[in-house]
Parts: structure tokens; C-alpha cells; sequence
């Protein structure tokens, strides 16, 4: 059975993104009315589409043998047995996450990510009991 986690969303992040949506907006329409359709519709895919995407398919979804990680087009395979450690982390790095309240997971030979799942505490009793059930 998986079970999916929603990416906590900072408020800070979400306004960042909602301003990003409306200039994007605003130029593709100013960009329109330039008459370059092909541009304007550059414009709004990119920076309407992909934020929008992002903010929609940010989540983790536990199976029994792998966590999954999605946002927008960026997709991650983990397997549960290969998870060495998951620690609370607030780096800004780029990472499938929309929030700074972090965890890291550690996993393989020195890999990481960085994911914000809403609720981290029972995302990771979530983890190690599948680590216990992959041993």
C-alpha cells in the first residue's frame, strides 16, 4: 500500500510563486499584444505552467520498497533499503521541496535529498518501519 505526503508549503515560497505567475502573465499578454503569439505562449508555459506544476505535484509517496519523489517534471526512485539516515535540515538548496523545514535523506553511496513532507514525524516512523519490513 503507498502512502502519499504533501510537501509542506512555506508562505514566503508560495507568495514568490504567485508574483512569478502574475508577471509572467502580465508579459505574455503585453508580449500578445506586441503580436508574437509564439513568444507569449513561451512566456506562460514556462513561467505560468512550470510553478503552477510544481506547486500541484510536489509529493513523496511511500511504497513498500521505494519512496517516490515528484515535483513538476523532476522524478526521484529511492529504495527504502538503500535509506542511511534522514536528518532535519533548513538548507535553501534546490531540492523537490516548498518548504525550508526540511529532512535529508540519505541514501546509496553519499547521495541526498532534501524533501518537506507536511507531517515529518510520521513520514519517518512511515520509513522506518518499511526499512524494518525491506531488511
Amino acid at each position: 500500500m503507498a502512502i502519499v505526503y504533501k510537501s509542506k508549503t512555506d508562505a514566503w515560497l508560495l507568495a514568490v510563486l504567485v508574483v512569478a505567475i502574475a508577471v509572467s502573465l502580465f508579459a505574455a499578454i503585453a508580449t500578445l499584444s506586441a503580436g508574437s503569439p509564439p513568444v507569449a505562449a513561451f512566456i506562460a508555459v514556462i513561467g505560468v505552467g512550470l510553478p503552477v506544476w510544481l506547486l500541484l505535484s510536489t509529493r513523496y509517496t511511500l511504497e513498500p520498497h521505494q519512496l517516490k519523489v515528484q515535483s513538476g517534471p523532476f522524478k526521484w526512485h529511492i529504495k527504502v533499503a538503500d535509506i542511511t539516515s534522514i536528518t532535519p535540515s533548513s538548507n535553501p538548496l534546490s531540492s523537490p521541496a516548498l518548504s525550508l523545514d526540511r529532512l535529508r535523506i540519505g541514501y546509496g553511496s553519499g547521495r541526498s535529498l532534501m524533501i518537506s513532507p507536511c507531517n515529518k514525524e510520521q513520514f519517518i516512523r512511515d520509513i522506518e518501519a518499511a526499512r524494518r519490513g525491506a531488511a
